[in-house]
């Protein structure tokens, strides 16, 4: 009796909403649907290129710590977990910081996702402008077979302009790539990177961001680049466009050598 009250219930406000997911009162899907482009026009406004070495750090200990999961029975039986943690320790000269990113899945008792990503970064200021970095990042999965990708380098790099409103920095390191790919032809060889990002506040109305890479090693070199431009048109009206380029010198079989993604928020006050 009590899954048929349910289901009733569900039919019912199925038939008062436009949406085939029932909501409750006071929360329509367009509620819903309108609050996550919002955030997510507001996440891809307020992208700022990341800064080299440890410039814009404060003193001492930062960080935070995210948890996720959630279960369903019934039906279908699901269970996810998500775990994350951004730590990081400055005393002045020596920049120390953590990353970590675990993702656990399930579906009806099968795995779906079970990944591990990870970056470890040291930084030392050597001057006004240089510092110096190792880092030593990559991924972890089990499925569908376990597998793994790990990079250690280290380097050194150079601020160009850090003003107010003018950022530009670049860096260029050597490293050694390890990668288990459950296949014949595992990987390890070195590699040779590069990397700018720049910034830059043309007006009160116009910025300009711009992040490049160069990976290269005996397999693959890889060149990405993110360009992005916002606009505040006027008061109440805003736009920002962006351009995010990814090629490969050595793609895989049956792919394109190069990627480009295109992207235009606009957001419009009244």
């Amino acid at each position: 009796m009590k899954n048929t009250t349910l289901l009733l219930a569900g039919t019912a406000l199925s038939m008062m909403t436009t949406g085939a997911v029932a909501q409750t009162f006071g929360d329509s899907a367009v509620d819903t649907r309108n609050e996550q482009l919002a955030e997510n026009i507001a996440d891809d406004f307020n992208r700022d290129v990341g800064t080299f070495g440890n410039t814009g750090r404060a003193l001492g200990f930062e960080g935070s710590m995210s948890l996720q999961g959630a279960a369903a029975t019934g039906n279908t039986d699901t269970a996810s977990l998500g775990i994350g943690a951004d730590l990081g320790y400055y005393d002045g000269t020596n920049g120390y910081s953590v990353q970590l990113s675990y993702q656990y899945s399930e579906n009806e008792g099968t795995t779906d996702e079970d990944s591990l990503l990870y970056d470890l970064e040291y930084t030392r200021d050597l001057g006004a402008s240089y510092y110096g970095f190792a880092t030593l990042q990559g991924n972890v999965e089990s499925i569908p077979f376990d597998t793994s990708d790990n990079f250690l380098g280290f380097g050194a790099g150079y601020r160009i302009y850090d003003t107010s409103k003018v950022y530009w920095a670049a860096q260029a390191g050597v490293g050694y790539r390890v990668a288990d790919l459950n296949s014949a032809s595992d990987l390890g060889e070195g590699a040779f990177t590069i990397g700018s990002t720049y910034s830059n506040q043309l007006s009160e109305t116009l910025a300009l961001t711009m992040d490049t890479d160069i990976v290269s090693s005996e397999s693959d070199t890889v060149v990405y680049n993110d360009l992005g431009l916002n606009v505040a048109m006027t008061e109440v009206l805003a736009l920002r466009t962006s351009l995010v380029t990814e090629y490969h010198t050595e793609p895989e079989a049956g792919l394109n050598d190069t990627d480009n993604t295109y992207g235009v928020s606009l957001v419009f006050n009244f």
